[in-house]
């Protein structure tokens, strides 16, 4: 059985601190969406909303309020929450219905209005949460857990503080065509080692910033699209959500220094097994794949998560970012949007960004940005306890 589904279209609402509701950045990007596509949305049979736990009642039912926003039509409605990769789980929850031949037409919508500063839990003591145990009985707020991520890269592979502000510089330079980037200004090595340090070895413009942004997909059917004139549409191969396989349980720490010590080859990590799930699902593999967007929440997780995709060997990121070969230009390009590092974090908008920058590459139409060629990509998220997600897509 086929696994894939067309995407009629994309659209974003910019990056930015706007302070409007979400739902105004929801509807935006829904409509651009919809423009984009051809689609009516009185075509539309099925809204899946992306949660935004900060946002009050109507981000908890995020698929109601955006269907209500955009006028009653009668729609299907469902709602997701998966942190960090909420987006690519409300996508697969619309890819499904429409694999079930119980959808046609299909809107995804993801929006976020986020506080100053970094994100933090809500307010209240919640003993059975360990997300805010890590932040409030530890002091393991996201800036320090990345760091352990950055520190482990020079433990084990000899990156350096340089590597990582890299990353940035490349970063900032794809970003600088993206009109939906908040951040649109290039920047140098000695920009980011000279910005304050946040947690070591990371300093400021090694992180990523909190956003407000909107992003949408228009997902339908391949005989909908075919019957429509939708011709050659990038489609949605796979998404992969899964969750790790015990024994190798520790989801954000793989189990590679451990492994190594004791003399065994390493278990595949959590992250690897995200990636693989969708290689295999759409019988494509990392060397088929042209163009990469990754969660760069910092500038170190971008070099982890190059390796988690298969894209490199473990350990060798470095030597790909070194060479120039993760740039647009590249070998394999990673983040021409600019990631995260050039929009912020808008939580349940941005693994559908990734979808909507990888659609606009695999149709030709990232303007000053574009990869030459570009058939194949692949994204990457990682929420909280087990919430990653790969989207494959292909054209």
């Amino acid at each position: 059985m086929s696994t894939a589904v067309a995407v009629a279209g994309v659209g974003m609402h910019p990056w930015g601190k706007w302070g409007r509701p979400f739902v105004e950045y929801g509807v935006h990007a829904a409509r651009a969406a919809l423009a984009d596509s051809g689609v009516a949305w009185s075509d539309v049979d099925f809204v899946v909303g992306g949660e935004t736990v900060r946002n009050g009642y109507a981000g908890y039912v995020a698929g109601s309020t955006f269907a209500s926003a955009l006028g009653w039509n009668g729609a299907r409605i469902a709602t997701s929450y998966a942190a960090c990769a909420t987006g690519a789980q409300a996508l697969d929850t619309a890819r499904a219905r429409i694999l079930a031949g119980l959808s046609e037409v299909a809107l995804v919508v993801g929006a976020d209005t986020t506080p100053k500063g970094f994100l933090a839990p809500n307010a209240g003591e919640r003993w059975t949460d360990p997300d805010w145990l890590r932040f409030r009985l530890l002091g393991m707020t996201n800036p320090a857990y990345f760091a352990l991520y950055a520190r482990r890269r020079m433990d084990l592979y000899g990156a350096t503080s340089e590597d990582f502000a890299q990353v940035k510089v490349k970063n900032a330079k794809h970003g600088l065509e993206n009109p939906y980037a908040r951040y649109r200004k290039e920047v140098s090595v000695g920009d980011v080692l000279g910005s304050a340090i946040v947690s070591d070895p990371l300093h400021l413009l090694d992180i990523c910033a909190t956003s407000d942004g909107a992003a949408a997909v228009v997902l339908t059917s391949l005989d909908y699209a075919r019957k429509h004139g939708l011709v050659d549409p990038v489609r949605v191969e796979a998404v992969s959500t899964v969750t790790p396989t015990f024994p190798n349980t520790v989801i954000d720490m793989p189990l590679l220094a451990t492994d190594h010590a004791a003399g065994g080859a390493p278990e595949r990590t959590f992250k690897e097994s995200i990636a693989q799930a969708a290689y295999e699902e759409a019988g494509i593999g990392p060397d088929d794949v042209d163009v990469a967007e990754v969660y760069d929440l910092s500038t170190a997780l971008e070099l982890d998560w190059i390796e988690d995709l298969g894209l490199c060997k473990r350990g060798e990121a470095e030597v790909l970012l070194r060479a120039g070969d993760t740039t647009i230009g590249g070998r394999i390009p990673v983040n021409p949007s600019g990631g995260l590092a050039c929009f912020g974090e808008a939580v349940p908008a941005q693994a559908l960004a990734q979808v909507c920058e990888l659609t606009w590459q695999l149709r030709g139409q990232a303007t000053g940005r574009q990869v030459d060629g570009a058939r194949v990509g692949i994204t990457a998220n990682q929420g909280l306890f087990g919430h990653g997600s790969s989207v494959l897509l292909a054209r």
